[in-house]
């Protein structure tokens, strides 16, 4: 593992025009994507039964929104208030789901289980099937707080995954403008943290950096140089496999000891925040070596 810097002056971000404060999700072509990107990494990958298994989990994340009902948003004075006191509209704390998530949940499952995979993720996929209303919420709730059980990842995974949906959904209907900072590394859509942050170019303006959120997939706008866990802008350097291509790095913080990648897709437009943070595992295990740990979120990486 190399290291390639330490933070400093960035030139004139913006010059050509302002990047935007926060980007809403494409959930039409988002998961369609996604499992392409998948499928690409997992030739002559280490990971390649796993890549596959997601690229698959991944396509049925895109079919199942044809027959989907339409998510209900937040009503408008609830987005004015969530934006006077600096709150994300879409309450994860609250969370009840309604018809459309039940929904979601069911049609994944469903469509999920002609795809080939593990006999453990086929048990827990029954699991999951077979769960009543209560115990469904449960396992909701605890993706939404990430706080996901070890002893039962196969199953979160899935609810997690249609969890994404739903709420990229939702997010695509939040008007993108109108959402304001809410916190370091804080989804100003769902309050949910980053999956990776990505530099962008995005509207004509010079490259950006973007959080991504982990949930609902909106990016918004943060600090080139600042740590997402912590936001320490001292002590900040940057990680990436001997021999890697400078597309994806590792941010690590001194200051708090953890790390989170940065995928730089200026270089790299095809990098999936998703996908290309579960197939860069190796980074990580060298990175967990030097006694950081790591600090975003990715229930497809709970297992490792």
């Amino acid at each position: 593992m190399s290291d390639v810097g330490s933070g400093g002056a960035f030139g004139d971000l913006g010059t050509i025009a302002v990047p935007p404060f926060a980007v809403a999700p494409d959930p039409e072509a988002l998961f369609l994507r996604r499992s392409d990107r998948f499928r690409a990494l997992a030739e002559g990958h280490p990971l390649k039964p796993y890549l596959i298994f997601l690229a698959d989990l991944a396509s049925a994340q895109h079919w199942i929104q044809q027959d989907l009902p339409a998510v209900t948003p937040p009503a408008a004075e609830a987005v004015a208030r969530a934006r006077a006191h600096a709150m994300p509209p879409l309450d994860r704390q609250g969370f009840v789901p309604d018809a459309a998530c039940t929904a979601t949940l069911d049609r994944l499952l469903t469509v999920f289980a002609d795809c080939e995979m593990p006999d453990q993720a086929r048990a827990a996929l029954r699991r999951v099937a077979d769960a009543d209303a209560d115990a469904r919420i449960v396992m909701m709730r605890a993706v939404l707080a990430d706080a996901i059980p070890v002893e039962a990842i196969a199953e979160h995974v899935l609810v997690a995954a249609a969890l994404q949906v739903h709420f990229a959904r939702l997010a695509a209907q939040l008007d993108p403008g109108a959402l304001v900072a809410v916190g370091d590394a804080v989804c100003p859509a769902c309050g949910g943290r980053p999956v990776v942050s990505v530099i962008d170019e995005l509207r004509g303006a010079n490259p950006a950096r973007y959080c991504v959120c982990a949930q609902c997939s909106t990016r918004w706008n943060y600090v080139r140089i600042r740590c997402t866990a912590c936001g320490s802008t001292k002590g900040i350097t940057y990680q990436e496999v001997d021999g890697g291509d400078g597309t994806v790095k590792a941010e690590t913080c001194s200051a708090c000891g953890r790390y989170a990648k940065v995928l730089y897709r200026d270089r790299a437009p095809w990098l999936d925040p998703v996908a290309d943070d579960v197939a860069t595992l190796g980074l990580d295990l060298l990175v967990r070596e030097t006694g950081l740990t790591r600090a975003s979120v990715d229930p497809f990486m709970l297992s490792f």
